[in-house]
């Protein structure tokens, strides 16, 4: 089997609408020999900001000379992109070989491709003897596949939106509900979570008698040494977050400096240049994240792609505003076609991502407005897979 046949196999694993829970990933970690418990993690919770804290966690962890593992999703070029250590991205052979395991197993539940990553993930942070482990969450939090593991050492919930609804209980209250049903007895709790949410993450947090620190002005704990390296200024909550997570471990002030300096987030306001014009990436995919993105701009030209699982019409409508122009892109396998973005707005439509930032950067390069791509990472990869850049 080749890696790129790995991967084909992997990605067609669904749950084919059976129920979410942590029983499907377990059963894969039973086979394995339970790899899970083999290092400590920081769980990351949240609807918007997860990757970028595991970004500042990441860095800080490698700043400090410790033997580390991240998980973030969805990746952008490479599946190996989801499954970091110190020794760098998961090799490609390792996938091929776990693919290899998993097609011989016979499982009483079908694992879906979210379970089977996360349990490659733990196989080889424990093969690689990690000491501790940065993991985003996927969907949720109680019953998201990344719940096995059973030696947190703190959670981070960076916030509560309106995001996945039809997934998580169909309100703002359930959506908490969910996310915060991951917290763990005794374990701290940092969150910029506000409203619903945080009622929601004080009420869990004190039923478990797990310490809950929330962001406040003035805090100490969240207080930033140096600016943060990713762009955008929803970076400086997730950057707070992160710094209070460190110190909280007891990580000194220097590795939080460097963990703040040098931490990578590809497709999070990235910033690049083509034929003279600013193009800006940004994986944006739902209100709260849209907002903040509209806000970083006076204008743009906007290449926009997204998926019919996603709150696109409200993500368009914040977006549109300050766009001089509009063209769609197919996201991806599955992406949303003409007919329903145009229902939102009329703009024309391009099945080749790259078409449309040709599109867009004709447009720019006539008024000196930057282009920004964004409505989902899966677009933001499909740019970074087919262009120059």
């Amino acid at each position: 089997m080749t890696y790129s046949e790995a991967l084909e196999w992997l990605f067609n694993q669904t749950r084919s609408g059976a129920p979410r829970g942590t029983q499907r990933v377990g059963e894969v970690l039973e086979h394995l020999g339970h790899p899970e418990r083999h290092f400590p993690a920081i769980h990351v919770l949240g609807t918007n900001g997860k990757g970028s804290v595991v970004a500042y966690l990441e860095a800080a962890l490698r700043a400090a000379g410790r033997r580390y593992g991240a998980t973030t999703s969805p990746h952008l070029v490479d599946f190996r992109e989801r499954i970091r250590t110190h020794q760098g991205l998961i090799p490609e052979e390792q996938v091929t070989r776990f693919v290899e395991w998993a097609r011989e197993q016979n499982f009483i539940k079908h694992p879906a491709f979210f379970d089977l990553a996360t349990a490659l993930a733990f196989e080889h942070f424990a093969k690689v003897e990690v000491e501790m482990a940065a993991v985003e969450a996927g969907v949720g939090g109680v019953l998201d596949a990344t719940n096995v593991l059973p030696e947190v050492c703190l959670t981070v919930l960076t916030n509560v939106g309106e995001d996945h609804l039809e997934t998580l209980g169909g309100s703002l209250e359930a959506v908490a509900r969910d996310k915060t049903g991951a917290f763990r007895a005794g374990v701290p709790v940092v969150t910029a979570a506000e409203g619903i949410g945080l009622a929601v993450a004080r009420e869990v947090a004190q039923s478990r008698r797990a310490p809950l620190y929330v962001l406040e002005p003035g805090n100490p704990l969240f207080e930033l040494p140096v600016p943060p390296v990713l762009k955008g200024r929803v970076q400086i909550q997730n950057a707070r977050l992160a710094a209070a997570a460190l110190r909280l471990l007891g990580f000194p002030e220097r590795v939080v400096v460097e963990g703040l300096r040098t931490a990578v987030h590809p497709g999070r306001m990235q910033e690049l240049e083509q034929q003279g014009v600013q193009v800006v990436l940004d994986g944006a995919h739902n209100p709260r994240a849209a907002r903040a993105l509209a806000e970083e701009f006076s204008g743009y030209h906007l290449v926009f792609g997204a998926f019919p699982r996603k709150d696109y019409s409200a993500v368009l409508g914040l977006l549109i505003p300050k766009a001089r122009s509009v063209r769609y892109a197919r996201a991806g396998k599955g992406a949303l076609q003409a007919a329903p973005l145009s229902l939102v707005y009329p703009a024309p439509y391009f099945e080749e991502p790259l078409e449309a930032l040709e599109d867009a950067l004709r447009f720019a390069q006539q008024d000196g407005e930057p282009v920004l791509v964004t409505g989902s990472l899966y677009l933001v990869g499909e740019i970074l897979r087919t262009s120059a850049v």
